[in-house]
C-alpha cells in the first residue's frame, strides 16, 4: 500500500488566519479516504479572540460542528466554543451514567451566536491541552484498534509515542478519559482509542496535520511489513465473474432486492465491485467476518450490525435461484434483526426502525447497498470497504474483533442520536423514488428532469443527441449533485439500445418508480407530399418508442412489486388535428391510446399511466428550432418569427406556455397528489377547444 503524501503546502498557508488554517488542514485530511472517511472524525484549533460583548481576548474552541464533513466543509462548518465554559461544564457533570445530558448545556458555551451546532465529539477536543487537534478514522489505525490485542500492538507499533485508551462510546466520559491520558503522558503524541480510531495533536496547525500523517504512515508501513505475503482472509476460495457478468448480476439482482426492502420507504441502490470489495466476498473467512459487522462507530452508523451474505456460487452462476432464495434470506436477516433489538433493547429505547440489511454481499459479484438516497448508499458502500480494509489488517496479524452486540445497539439506538434523526428535514416528496426520462435533453425533458431532481428523486435522462446529452447531463449534476443523475445515449426504437438502458438503470440505482416517455420527432407536410420514410419515421418514434419503453418500464416495475408511475408527453395533435400534419398527428393519436391500454393493465399492478398533451412550446426546443418551425409557419401562411404570437392568441387564455408548465403537470401526475388517477390526460395549451378531451 502508497504511504500518505504529506500535501501542507506552507505557501497557501502563511496568509491564511487561524481558521482558515485549521479550515486547509481540515480538508487536505479529508481529501483521502484512507486517512478518514466521510463525515467521519473533526479537526479543531484554539484560538484567543475579542469577545464580541466586552472586547475581551477569550480562548475559542473552533471545531468540527455536527453532521459536516471534513473532506468538504467550509468555515461555517465549524462550531465556535466560550473555552472557559466549557471547562466549568466539568462542575456540573454528575457521572458517566448522566454523560448525555452534557450535549443540552452546549449551545450555552456558544461564542459570537454560531448557529452551527456543537458535535458529541467537542468535550474530547476541549478537553485535551493541546492548540490544535486532529481525530481521524484511518483503516490502517483502526485494524490495530479493532484487533484483539490492540494495547499491545499499539505499544509495538509506536512505542510511548502513541498511547493506547479502553472502548469508551464518544461523549462526555471519553472527553475525561483524554484529558487524563495527556497530563498522565505529557511526551505522547496522540492515542489510539480500542475499536475507533486515532487522535493526535501539535503546537501548530502544520505540526499536528504532519504527526497526523506520520502516524498514519506507520501503521501502513509496518502493516505491509507483517503481512506482505500472507493470503488475506484466508485465501480465496472463488474466482471473480468477468466485469460484463457482474454487472449483469447486480442488475437482475437489485431490484429483486429493492421489491423486498422497498414496501414501506423507498430505497436507492448503489453496486461496487471493486477489487478490496472482490477480493473480501471471495474468500474463506467472508461468512465469520461478516457476521462480526463494523468495528468503528461511524461504520457501524452507515452499515448496520452486520450484511446480508447472498447464496451464489461463481462458478455455477443461476441467477434464478438466487432470484428464488432472495425472500427468504431477507425474511431470516429481518427476523434476526428484531431478534437483535428484543435482547439488546433498554426500556426508553427508540422503536425499531427498518430491519432490512443495508449491505449486501455477493460472492464473486460484489457489494450492493441501499439506503433512502443514494448519496447515502454510495457512502454506505465506502464505509464497509473501509470496515473490509480493516478487518484485513486485524485479522492479518491478530483477531478482528467488533463491536460488542451490546455497544452496537446502544449505538444505533442512542437516545441522542434519535433526537438528531428527529431533526433531520422532512425527505422531499419524491425521495427515493428513480426516474427515467427519455428525451431528456430536450426542452421539455431536461425541465421535467429538473422538476423530479428539485423533488428528491434520482434521474437517468436518455436523448439520442450525445452531445446535448452530455450538456444537459454536466448542468443537472452542478445544481443537484453527480449521485442524483445518470444518462445514456438512446435511440428509442433501437430495442437492444432500450433494453440494456433499462438494464444499466437497475444497476445504477436498484430500479425504476418513474417513467417520463417525452422522446419526440414533428414534421409537417400535405398528406400527398408525405414521404413513407416520413411516416414510418413519426410511428417508429412516437408509438413504437414509446411502446419499447414502456414495456420495459413495466417489466422492471413489476418484478419490484412497488407500483409506479408512467406518464407521456404526447400533443395537443393527438386529439386535434392539424393541417399538413397526417403523419405527426396520427402517431401522437396512437401514443395516446397506448397510454389508455397501458392504463388499463397496470392498475392491477398500482402502476398509473396518464398523459400530458402541451401545445405550441417554442422556448429552448429543439423540435421547433428545426425545420418543423418553418413548416408550421408555412402551413399558416406566416412568417416563422410570428408563431409564437401566433399561438397565444389563438388560446383561450391568450398566454404562452413553456417547458417548465409542462414539467410542472408531468410532476403532479406523478405525485402523490394523483395516486388516485390513471388513464387521464392534461393539457397544457392555455386552452384549446379542440382539444377538450370532454
Amino acid at each position: 500500500m502508497n504511504l500518505l503524501e504529506n500535501l501542507w503546502d506552507d505557501s497557501c498557508v502563511n496568509a491564511l488566519s487561524a481558521p482558515e488554517q485549521l479550515l486547509y488542514r481540515s480538508n487536505l485530511l479529508g481529501s483521502d479516504m484512507r486517512i478518514t472517511n466521510f463525515g467521519g472524525g473533526n479537526t479543531s484549533t484554539k484560538i484567543m479572540q475579542a469577545d464580541p460583548l466586552s472586547g475581551d481576548k477569550v480562548e475559542v474552541l473552533w471545531v468540527k460542528g455536527s453532521g459536516g464533513d471534513v473532506g468538504t466543509m467550509k468555515l461555517d462548518g465549524f462550531a465556535t466554543l466560550y473555552m472557559d465554559k466549557l471547562r466549568a461544564l466539568k462542575n456540573l457533570y454528575r457521572d458517566v451514567e448522566h454523560e448525555d445530558e452534557m450535549v443540552a448545556y452546549l449551545p450555552h458555551c456558544t461564542f459570537n451566536l454560531n448557529g452551527r451546532a456543537a458535535s458529541i465529539d467537542t468535550p474530547l477536543h476541549a478537553y485535551l491541552p493541546y492548540g490544535f487537534v486532529d481525530h481521524m478514522h484511518p483503516d490502517s489505525v483502526i485494524a490495530i484498534a479493532a484487533a484483539k490485542d490492540s494495547k499491545a500492538l499499539t505499544q509495538r507499533i509506536y512505542g510511548p509515542r502513541i498511547g493506547w485508551l479502553p472502548w469508551r462510546r464518544p461523549g462526555y466520559e471519553l472527553g475525561l478519559m483524554l484529558e487524563k491520558f495527556a497530563k498522565e503522558n505529557p511526551d505522547a503524541e496522540g492515542v489510539v482509542l480500542e475499536s475507533h480510531g486515532l487522535f493526535t495533536w501539535g503546537d501548530t496547525a502544520k505540526s499536528c496535520y504532519t504527526n497526523t500523517v506520520d502516524t498514519i504512515n506507520t501503521a501502513i508501513a509496518w502493516f505491509e511489513a507483517e503481512t506482505g505475503s500472507t493470503a488475506p482472509f484466508g485465501g480465496a476460495t472463488c474466482t471473480s465473474l468477468t466485469s460484463a457478468e457482474r454487472q449483469n448480476v447486480a442488475s437482475k439482482l437489485m431490484p429483486e432486492i429493492r421489491g423486498l426492502i422497498g414496501e414501506n420507504q423507498s430505497k436507492v441502490g448503489h453496486f461496487d465491485d471493486s477489487p478490496t470489495v472482490l477480493e473480501f466476498v471471495n474468500s474463506t473467512n467472508l461468512r465469520p467476518l461478516a457476521a462480526l459487522g463494523t468495528s468503528c462507530p461511524d461504520h457501524f452508523l452507515r452499515t448496520k450490525i452486520c450484511p446480508l451474505v447472498i447464496d451464489f456460487d461463481p462458478k455455477n452462476p443461476d441467477v434464478a435461484a438466487i432470484i428464488d432464495g432472495l425472500k427468504p434470506a431477507v425474511e431470516k436477516y429481518r427476523e434476526g434483526y428484531a431478534a437483535y433489538y428484543d435482547r439488546c433493547k433498554h426500556n426508553n429505547s427508540p422503536a425499531m426502525r427498518d430491519p432490512n440489511a443495508i449491505v449486501y454481499l455477493i460472492p464473486g459479484v460484489g457489494m450492493i447497498t441501499f439506503a433512502n438516497n443514494k448519496a447515502t448508499a454510495r457512502i454506505s458502500a465506502e464505509f464497509y470497504t473501509n470496515a473490509i480494509n480493516v478487518m484485513r489488517g486485524a485479522s492479518s496479524v491478530s483477531t478482528y474483533v467488533g463491536l460488542p452486540e451490546q455497544e452496537a445497539f446502544d449505538i444505533e439506538y442512542w437516545l441522542l442520536e434519535e433526537a438528531k434523526l428527529q431533526r433531520m428535514p422532512k425527505p422531499k416528496s419524491l425521495a427515493g423514488k428513480i426516474a427515467l426520462v427519455t428525451g431528456g435533453a430536450g426542452a421539455i425533458g431536461a425541465a421535467t428532469a429538473v422538476r423530479l431532481l428539485a423533488e428528491g428523486a434520482c434521474v437517468m435522462i436518455t436523448d439520442i443527441d450525445s452531445a446535448a446529452l452530455e450538456e444537459t447531463t454536466a448542468t443537472l449534476a452542478t445544481q443537484f449533485g453527480a449521485d442524483q443523475v445518470r444518462s445514456v445515449v438512446v435511440d428509442v426504437t433501437n430495442e437492444g439500445q432500450v433494453i440494456s438502458s433499462f438494464e444499466t438503470l437497475a444497476r445504477e440505482y436498484g430500479g425504476i418508480d418513474i417513467l417520463v416517455s417525452n422522446a419526440g420527432i414533428s414534421s409537417s407536410a400535405p398528406i400527398e407530399d408525405t414521404e413513407l420514410s416520413v411516416w414510418n419515421r413519426n410511428m417508429d418514434i412516437l408509438s413504437t418508442g414509446y411502446f419499447l419503453v414502456s414495456r420495459e418500464s413495466f417489466r422492471l416495475m413489476k418484478r419490484q412489486n412497488l407500483g409506479g408511475s408512467v406518464v407521456f408527453i404526447a400533443s395537443k395533435n393527438g386529439l386535434a388535428a392539424s393541417p399538413n400534419a397526417a403523419a405527426y398527428c396520427t402517431a401522437k393519436a396512437a401514443e395516446i391510446h397506448l397510454a389508455r391500454c397501458l392504463a388499463l393493465e397496470g392498475g392491477p399492478m398500482q402502476i398509473r399511466v396518464n398523459v400530458v398533451n402541451p401545445d405550441a412550446i417554442l422556448r429552448g426546443s429543439k423540435i421547433w428550432n428545426g425545420e418543423w418551425r418553418a413548416q408550421r409557419a408555412a402551413a399558416y401562411d406566416m412568417a416563422p418569427d410570428e408563431l409564437e404570437e401566433h399561438y397565444r392568441k389563438r388560446s383561450l387564455l391568450k398566454r404562452s406556455v413553456f417547458p417548465e408548465d409542462v414539467a410542472e403537470a408531468t410532476y403532479f401526475l406523478l405525485s402523490d397528489a394523483a395516486s388516485k388517477s390513471t388513464g387521464n390526460i392534461i393539457n397544457v395549451d392555455a386552452g384549446n377547444a379542440q382539444s377538450f378531451t370532454r
